[in-house]
């Protein structure tokens, strides 16, 4: 990509008008095609059910938005929430997430039900459509540790999953580089600001979710077409309830 479209408080900017508008209207047309460099991830070899009736899991994979906006779209996905995970509660604010000093990353926190999707399923869709997990401390063009791939683990078992993933897709060359992934446990996770939930849903013509997240969604229909669904879960319909 030629250009960059910067974030703040969900507004691009930095770009002259004409670059934005040929991006949205060109770029949809572009993203209609599955890109044949995109590796196939194999399904986790180790992977179990959680005991309880329901679970959570947290990750970070770039930009809020676009994971969000994936996982809002995954059967047995009961609810995926925006925000941040890694630094303590008095830094969890966008604005100072934002400067890469505060220990946070963005990230999603997922709840879902395991009698319909297993942390597996989760974890292989996390690196086979939500992001690049070879890429360090950044995402296509957004920069800094806030942007980190992460795996905020919640008990010893997902920690154990979660490595046992990445050993074995390293072990297979998936990705043609080492994954940079870390495995993160004993964080608290902090709810985003009202204004980013539901981002993509709410503004699917925004030029950073053309650019960066709507081929995700794509991704995800096509590589797991029995998982996916129409109607998002969105965090908005959550609370009206």
């Amino acid at each position: 990509m030629l250009f960059r479209i910067e974030r703040v408080h969900g507004i691009a900017s930095g770009l002259a008008a004409t670059a934005v508008l040929a991006a949205t209207m060109v770029l949809p047309l572009l993203l209609a095609a599955p890109s044949s460099a995109e590796p196939a991830v194999p399904a986790p070899l180790l992977d179990e059910p959680a005991a309880a009736a329901s679970a959570t899991i947290v990750l970070a994979g770039g930009c809020f938005w676009g994971v969000q906006g994936v996982y809002q779209h995954v059967k047995g996905v009961t609810s995926a929430v925006s925000g941040y995970a890694g630094g303590n509660k008095d830094t969890a604010r966008y604005e100072q997430v934002a400067t890469g000093a505060t220990g946070h990353a963005e990230a999603v926190r997922i709840s879902y039900d395991p009698r319909r999707i297993s942390i597996g399923r989760l974890l292989q869709i996390f690196f086979a459509v939500v992001h690049d997990p070879t890429q360090r401390n950044r995402q296509g063009p957004d920069i800094g540790a806030q942007y980190r791939s992460a795996i905020f683990a919640s008990d010893p078992q997902q920690v154990r999953l979660a490595e046992a993933y990445i050993a074995q897709l390293n072990s297979a060359g998936v990705f043609g580089a080492a994954i940079v992934t870390s495995v993160e446990a004993g964080h608290a996770f902090y709810p985003a600001e009202a204004y980013h939930q539901d981002f993509m849903a709410k503004h699917p013509s925004h030029p950073y979710i053309v650019v960066h997240d709507r081929a995700k969604l794509r991704d995800l229909q096509q590589r797991f077409p029995e998982l996916y669904r129409v109607d998002p879960a969105l965090v908005s319909a959550a609370a009206a309830n």
